[in-house]
């Protein structure tokens, strides 16, 4: 039986990288498998969907996917960028560190990459052109600071991986907060550097443009486009942390939050929430559906001895926990140049989970790498996802060898940051 479970995995990855939908490639062949070689399969299926679908943790899943759609569709991201813009005018490559923090602050409260890169990449790419800025720094700059949701919290992807590695939610959030302030610093501090050595790179924004927009209305302008999504953001985690609020119930807060901030900025027409809405039900029920198909598939492949294969098999070859993790980590960074973050977390990791327990590899640690590393897998050249979502919104100068020159950089900052975290897993505790 365990060599069926070796047969379905790979038949389920193989139909997969040939374009099908993997929701339903993961739940149909499953249930095929499923009611030839395993017994009372209809009976325990129900029971497994069940606890899934009444999981209270998941609720944040749609309400932190509509809270990114709302700051973005409402134009809330078009002026918070123009104002960070301004306030870092005066700075060498400021456009720049300003679209690193906006990307983050967008990343983290949507958690979808393709929807940040490729937000960021209409608002931002074609005014850091206009500012003569290098293709290369302005690509690598969009593609970095649009991956960051897979890292910094509030994220989609944190809340995903807690529910999958059963671990809380809100301390997945904790581990998370430093290696996520320390890449943007990394973005930041490379900007910074580059543009001191190649000043032609980063032009600062003119004088008179910054005076200009500091007239009448800069104060109002600066507390409604940058204070009070900022604001936003900070209760959101904040009440997290305190252990105020549970991260479904600050997720809650959030959306609220951020239809109130739509509603002052004077964005919250019909128009915009329909949007917003019809966004945020299509990548819900496209994570849902996956959710299911992913939980009837464990169920069988678990029922098929294959979790008891893999454990089998690792004490077998006698490694030791860092090298398995080792081992991991380079797989899972090949196989998130094909798959999505989703069909990676529902599909790899539950095979895999066993391992880790026996292993007694820390299961908050383990999240947080295999954050950092699909976040990496998606800016790698020559196959991430998010060059590709940013050359589709491109315009026509810029081109694959822009892309991919600009982005090795802040490859390289992301590689040194993923190993650090692996090396010094203290890093995480400090404010758990």
């Amino acid at each position: 039986m365990e060599f069926v479970a070796v047969i379905l995995f790979f038949l389920i990855f193989l139909i997969i990288l040939r374009g099908f939908p993997v929701a339903f490639v993961l739940g149909g062949v499953s249930v095929l498998v499923g009611l030839i070689f395993v017994p009372d399969f209809f009976s325990l299926l129900p029971m497994r969907i069940m606890g899934t679908m009444k999981n209270q943790v998941l609720i944040a899943v749609p309400l932190f996917v509509f809270m990114g759609f709302m700051l973005e569709k409402s134009g809330l991201a078009d002026g918070l960028l123009e104002t960070m813009a301004i306030l870092f005018g005066k700075v060498k490559g400021g456009l720049a560190i300003s679209v690193v923090i906006v990307g983050a602050l967008l990343a983290a409260s949507t958690g979808i990459v393709g929807a940040t890169v490729i937000t960021m990449g209409l608002i931002s790419l074609p005014t850091m052109i206009k500012r003569n800025y290098s293709l290369e720094l302005a690509t690598g700059t969009i593609i970095s600071s649009g991956t960051l949701g897979q890292i910094i919290p509030p994220s989609v992807v944190l809340v995903l991986l807690g529910s999958v590695l059963n671990v809380p939610v809100g301390d997945l959030f904790k581990a998370a907060l430093i290696p996520g302030l320390i890449l943007i610093l990394g973005y930041i501090g490379y900007i910074f550097i580059i543009s001191k050595l190649k000043p032609e790179y980063a032009p600062a924004i003119p004088k008179e443009e910054i005076d200009k927009f500091k007239g009448k209305g800069f104060v109002k302008r600066v507390i409604t486009s940058l204070l009070f999504p900022l604001s936003l953001i900070i209760l959101v985690l904040g009440s997290i942390f305190a252990g105020i609020a549970s991260p479904t119930e600050a997720a809650a807060v959030g959306a609220l939050g951020s239809i109130l901030l739509a509603i002052i900025k004077g964005k919250c027409t019909f128009e915009v929430f329909s949007s917003v809405n019809r966004s945020t039900l299509l990548v819900t029920s496209m994570v849902f559906m996956i959710l299911l198909g992913a939980n009837t598939f464990s169920l069988v492949f678990r029922a098929l001895g294959g979790d008891d294969m893999i454990v089998q098999l690792i004490q077998t070859m006698n490694f030791s926990p860092f090298v398995f993790l080792l081992i991991i980590m380079v797989l899972i960074f090949i196989i998130g140049f094909f798959i999505d973050f989703i069909e990676i977390i529902f599909i790899i990791i539950p095979v895999i989970y066993p391992a880790l327990l026996v292993m007694e590899i820390d299961l908050i640690w383990f999240g947080i790498l295999m954050a950092l590393n699909l976040q990496t897998s998606f800016l790698t050249p020559p196959f991430g996802f998010a060059l590709f979502y940013l050359k589709g919104v491109a315009p026509p100068e810029v081109t694959t060898k822009h892309i991919y020159r600009g982005i090795i950089p802040f490859m390289c900052i992301q590689l040194a940051i993923l190993l650090i975290v692996m090396l010094f897993p203290s890093l995480i505790q400090f404010l758990m």
